[in-house]
């Protein structure tokens, strides 16, 4: 079978291999720009996209994909040999796999290398929507203060030059401004990121932001720009070169950076698209009224969960997620985890059955094909544990419930953050306060609160006397007996 590299030149021939777009791409439009063009856009807005565009009559819903930082330098390049097409290889729960070219994204831009062109691209007026994952990281929110840092030094330099932007906030502050110049109609800014309210943490982030670059922006904004939340969902690992090599034995199909995937996908949307938006509804999208209840249960329950596995099985030596969750012990925790200390949290959630719900969860954290590496689910958990974990903390803590479990895998991090398994395996740690984790870390012997003590991850938990009590309980348990032993006895309590 001859090699077939992945661009539009060989699309018909590589569609006598596998699926790949019906609808001809040099005739759609760039509707939507989108921030971000990693593995899980591409895995989940794109794919949904991709879908709406296979029918004849919709035309004006392409995706320009922005690669914004120089790290991204890479998946830009890839994507602008491959023409913006990629393969998305759905691991099923049986072994197979279902592959297919996604052809969304129709134009590709590299924001380091022509700040202008991104901003013109996102002030076109065929442009509706703008969409965004940037990570939990990237809303440059503080935690202790619930405002917006000023001080990184990356948004001091966009208030310095705001032609040559290197955020988010500040390219779209740019774009805004040339919107309102020509007197253009309305857009969208939608959140695709696991934050509860990204809508809203999009929309004051970003206001936040224009008061000091732009306050004559505000009311235009108020009234032409809608943030609609949004729940996403879809396991997406990092592609691993096997993935790469499978597809090019398996199909002769040349690809440099497929998406490999589960088969669960999910998006629940607010309504509220101020210029109009595709009929994602019609390929499996759901429009709701109020997306708050679906977030806080996945935040709470999905993406705490991975943290929970990822945490605890990284110190017990494990280096996926499947391998985590088929430890009867480990799984056992996290659905105790799960009963016990999230599930009086969520409130009522009409129309979802939460015990299938977990359990389904269970399932696709065990599936033993996707593979997700531990140290991806672990990276940057300090952004992530004001989002997935400390609300469930605070809200137990208020209504006088357990935190135990919590405070088990708060203290776990802690000794994570040494850089060493349980095992003494280094640990590939990949976070942004990773030298300050460990620097606070050490000091855990002399004073058993410091890992506590950044305000803008634990908000005011050092504070908290039956927090900080059973932090300081389970991480001296686990430095003396390690993790296994204790799951074990912790499970024999419940």
């Amino acid at each position: 079978m001859e090699n077939l590299k992945l661009n539009t030149k060989n699309l018909l021939a590589i569609s006598e291999r596998i699926a790949v777009p019906q609808y001809n791409r040099d005739t759609i439009k760039t509707g939507i720009v989108h921030i971000g063009i990693g593995g899980f856009h591409r895995a989940h807005e794109a794919f949904y996209t991709d879908q709406l565009l296979q029918d004849d009559n919709i035309k004006d819903w392409g995706i320009c994909g922005v690669a914004l930082l120089d790290f991204d330098t890479k998946i830009y390049n890839t994507l602008k040999e491959q023409d913006g097409l990629y393969t998305l290889i759905v691991k099923e729960l049986d072994g197979t796999h279902t592959k297919r070219v996604i052809g969304a994204i129709t134009e590709c831009l590299f924001a380091p290398e022509n700040p202008t062109k991104v901003i013109e691209k996102m002030a076109s007026p065929d442009v509706k929507i703008i969409t965004l994952t940037i990570t939990e990281g990237g809303y440059n929110y503080n935690e202790a203060t619930k405002k917006f840092d000023f001080s990184n030094p990356l948004i001091i330099h966009d208030l310095e030059h705001p032609n040559t932007p290197k955020t988010v906030f500040g390219y779209l502050t740019q774009a805004l401004k040339l919107r309102q110049e020509r007197s253009l109609k309305g857009i969208t800014i939608q959140s695709c990121d696991n934050i509860q309210g990204n809508g809203h943490m999009t929309q004051n982030m970003l206001l936040s932001y224009v008061s000091k670059a732009a306050p004559s922006l505000t009311d235009w904004i108020n009234e032409n720009v809608s943030f609609p939340n949004a729940m996403v969902d879809r396991i997406t690992p990092v592609t691993a070169a096997e993935d790469i090599a499978n597809l090019k034995e398996t199909s002769g199909i040349e690809d440099a950076w497929p998406v490999v995937c589960e088969p669960f996908k999910q998006w629940v949307i607010e309504d509220q698209f101020i210029a109009g938006r595709p009929a994602w509804e019609n390929v499996g999208a759901q429009f709701v009224e109020d997306v708050v209840p679906y977030e806080k249960m996945k935040l709470s329950l999905l993406n705490a969960g991975h943290s929970v596995l990822g945490i605890l099985g990284a110190l017990m030596g494990y280096n996926t997620i499947d391998e985590a969750v088929n430890d009867q012990e480990l799984k056992i925790f996290l659905k105790n985890y799960m009963d016990v200390e999230v599930t009086p949290t969520l409130g009522d959630l009409k129309g979802v059955d939460l015990d299938a719900y977990k359990q389904s969860l269970l399932e696709r954290f065990g599936n033993i094909n996707i593979k997700d590496q531990i140290d991806r689910i672990c990276s940057e958990t300090s952004a992530k544990y004001p989002i997935f974990i400390l609300p469930t903390i605070q809200s137990q803590l208020e209504n006088k419930g357990s935190i135990k479990l919590a405070a088990f895998v708060t203290a776990a991090w802690a000794i994570y953050s040494l850089g060493t398994n349980e095992n003494g395996d280094t640990l590939n740690i990949k976070d942004a306060l990773k030298l300050e984790l460990n620097d606070k870390a050490k000091e855990v012997k002399q004073n058993p609160t410091a890992f506590l003590e950044f305000e803008s991850v634990f908000g005011s938990l050092k504070q908290n006397p039956a927090f900080t009590e059973a932090f300081v309980n389970a991480y001296s348990r686990i430095t003396s007996k390690g993790i296994e032993d204790n799951l074990k006895l912790i499970n024999s309590s419940y």
